[in-house]
């Protein structure tokens, strides 16, 4: 079963509550109605937490300027696999949580407290709401201003925000902001930093962690762009390196 059957199709079994397990519970009574419920393994408990938090948190970022946007949903499609079976239900989750009466924040810390502040997990998710958020043009005030707020419930500080936000943000950041190095580093220096995220964000360890397989998209291009950067700031210090 996929994740978005284990989450609207009324599965039990969870292992917390919360504003989480609240929203599943809402789920449950009134996207799954009169199907058979069916209890899931406590090791899909984390993949089902993270998923929930995705689309709570895309909801109601997509509410910050006051209007959801097509263009907004259909990114989300774009970076999450949906099947075509699914995809009316996933819209009606999307609808309810947008509904819910818990604010984003609770969603947030909830999410925190499952993952651990600035794991990898949360840079993540915090990319695919950088992702929603852009997807009709330019990022709105209110939308920034949501994104800084999750960003600092997540742990990271304004220094890291800014960073996160010129990444996220634009079509080619500078590959030196990409792997968290500064743009006099060493390519030595660099070379960490790029293992280290490499290792960090690579789709199996996030799997793992507890992102589910339906995300594998978006792991795979986050790791994608780490590498990207890596390879051109190389490329960059070894041709300035050279003798003229």
């Amino acid at each position: 079963m996929t994740i978005w059957g284990l989450i609207i199709g009324g599965a039990t079994g969870f292992a917390f509550g919360g504003p989480i397990g609240a929203l599943l519970g809402a789920a449950a009574g009134t996207l799954a109605g009169q199907q058979l419920r069916r209890h899931i393994d406590p090791e899909q408990n984390k993949k089902v937490a993270f998923t929930v938090a995705v689309i709570a948190l895309s909801a109601k970022m997509a509410r910050a300027d006051g209007v959801v946007t097509v263009a907004e949903i259909r990114s989300f499609r774009e970076r999450v696999q949906i099947s075509e079976g699914d995809l009316h239900r996933v819209g009606q989750f999307w609808d309810l949580a947008r509904q819910t009466q818990d604010g984003f924040e609770a969603y947030a810390r909830q999410t925190v407290n499952l993952f651990g502040q600035k794991s990898a997990i949360l840079e993540q998710l915090l990319d695919l709401l950088f992702t929603i958020a852009r997807a009709d043009g330019d990022i709105t005030n209110p939308e920034w201003d949501y994104l800084r707020q999750v960003a600092a419930v997540f742990g990271y500080d304004e220094d890291e925000f800014n960073r996160f936000s010129d990444i996220y943000s634009g079509e080619n950041p500078p590959p030196h902001l990409v792997l968290g190095v500064s743009a006099q580093a060493s390519l030595d220096e660099a070379r960490s930093a790029w293992r280290k995220l490499a290792a960090a964000h690579h789709p199996d360890k996030l799997i793992a962690a507890g992102m589910p397989e339906e995300f594998i998209h978006a792991a795979t291009d986050r790791l994608a762009r780490i590498n990207h950067a890596y390879d051109l700031l190389s490329r960059q210090k070894t041709a300035s390196s050279k003798p003229v």
